[in-house]
């Protein structure tokens, strides 16, 4: 899979992240403060503040009045928002120390996207957001954070999974997870926990917490405020809501619970390496695709704007190969020498034939816009610059591509999932977490 095709969802909620400021020590920063902020938690060399717990919890429950989800009481979502914010901080940390850096026009193209999302302009969105009562800057700091994590996650997660000819054989060949292959469950899911290397004491301190929660939801708790209150997933903070999933991007555990489940239904406790797990099935569907699609065959040379290289260095160097290009100079040869794409440099830039909806969108729109042996303008895309030419289309019956295809990303997206959940945990427990305060331990 090339690095700049559609990532595979990780089930990975991104809400309202806060800026991080980093401290020499707790002492020094309780210092600084004093008496008009509290410091909640130590993370490695940086602080959570009270300030900072207040204004997302604030934030979070705005978010569930919106989604019509019944908010637990402070204390709980105390908790769970400062977990959250942990990791999250953590996340910031390690993108800064591997050189992971978002730019102040990678912030506005985000801000302008949500902006879109919300049928107004940048300026309407901008004056609309001051009328709530929010402070700009903050908010392109949320941004600024939610795509240097994304940015981390493609490098630690979806760019490190891989997907072999003969897994997906095997997954095709086995009678039922092929008749699954176009079945979609809509589900939500709550996640007890078990920390890296758990002893079994807090094995089963964990297994009683779960069996309380099923408990709860039996005697007709609500599942989503529930999930909001209890879960240790990714997705808590939505209700648990994993939105709707392939049946091949589901584990096994999972999968075999909802065949069993009508609609409406909660499982059983399930219990996996990661911890214990509670399903509800919100809605099931077969799903069908067309057979026949348009195809688009295209390279490209990528370069990825670094602290050594600027963007808008990188535009200026894209704008010279486009003019050798066009004076005569081999692209192939030129995509070998300077693309920075590992997995098609080595072939000239040249991507195969793509169908529809392969490539992140905005490479797709591009290219889309693009005749047969026509170039580019430079195209920013979360992954770099690109110069794209497309070299040819054509209709494709893809029925048994398709079928490969889907099982690959199927089998990806389970494997991204299961191999976010093990590093998430193992950030975690690498990482020196200190609460300070007991009301919110």
């Amino acid at each position: 899979m090339h690095v700049f095709t559609k990532s595979i969802a990780l089930g990975m909620a991104l809400s309202g992240l806060i800026l991080s400021l980093s401290f020499p020590t707790a002492a020094a920063t309780q210092r600084l403060i004093g008496d008009v902020d509290r410091i909640v938690v130590i993370v490695n060399d940086d602080v959570i503040t009270d300030s900072e717990l207040n204004q997302r919890l604030r934030e979070t429950r705005k978010q569930l009045e919106l989604e019509k989800i019944s908010a637990p009481p402070d204390a709980a979502l105390k908790k769970q928002l400062l977990e959250r914010m942990v990791l999250e901080r953590l996340q910031i940390q390690l993108a800064a120390q591997t050189g992971i850096r978002v730019s102040e026009s990678d912030v506005d193209r985000a801000f302008e996207t949500v902006a879109k999302r919300n049928n107004l302009s940048a300026e309407e969105f901008r004056k609309a957001l001051v009328q709530k009562g929010m402070d700009i800057m903050a908010y392109r700091n949320q941004l600024r954070d939610q795509l240097t994590i994304q940015q981390l996650l493609e490098r630690e997660i979806n760019n490190r999974v891989t997907v072999t000819d003969n897994e997906v054989d095997n997954f095709l060949e086995n009678p039922q997870s092929r008749a699954g292959m176009d079945v979609s469950y809509q589900l939500s899911h709550i996640l007890i926990g078990i920390p890296e290397s758990a002893s079994p004491e807090a094995i089963q301190a964990a297994r009683k917490r779960a069996e309380d929660v099923h408990r709860q939801l039996s005697q007709g708790a609500n599942f989503e405020q529930t999930a909001v209150s209890h879960s240790q997933g990714a997705d808590a903070l939505k209700g648990g809501n994993l939105g709707w999933k392939k049946a091949g991007e589901l584990p096994e555990l999972l999968l075999s619970a909802l065949k069993n489940m009508a609609v409406g239904g909660i499982s059983d406790i399930l219990r996996s390496p990661n911890g214990f797990h509670i399903l509800k099935l919100n809605n099931k569907r077969g799903d069908t695709q067309a057979e026949a699609v348009t195809q688009t065959h295209a390279r490209h040379i990528l370069l990825r704007p670094s602290e050594i290289l600027a963007p808008e260095d990188a535009r200026n160097k894209l704008l010279a190969l486009r003019e050798r290009i066009e004076n005569g100079e081999d692209f192939a040869a030129l995509a070998r020498a300077h693309s920075e794409d590992p997995g098609s440099a080595a072939n000239g830039g040249d991507l195969g034939w793509t169908n529809p909806g392969q490539m992140v969108p905005e490479f797709e729109k591009a290219m889309n816009a693009l005749k047969p042996d026509q170039l580019s303008q430079p195209v920013r895309s979360p992954f770099g610059l690109h110069l794209i030419q497309v070299l040819d289309r054509r209709s494709h019956d893809i029925s048994q591509e398709r079928e490969f295809a889907a099982a690959r990303q199927q089998i990806h997206a389970r494997k991204a999932d299961e191999r976010y959940e093990q590093w998430a945990r193992q950030l975690r427990s690498e990482a020196f977490v200190e609460y300070l305060l007991e009301d919110v331990n």
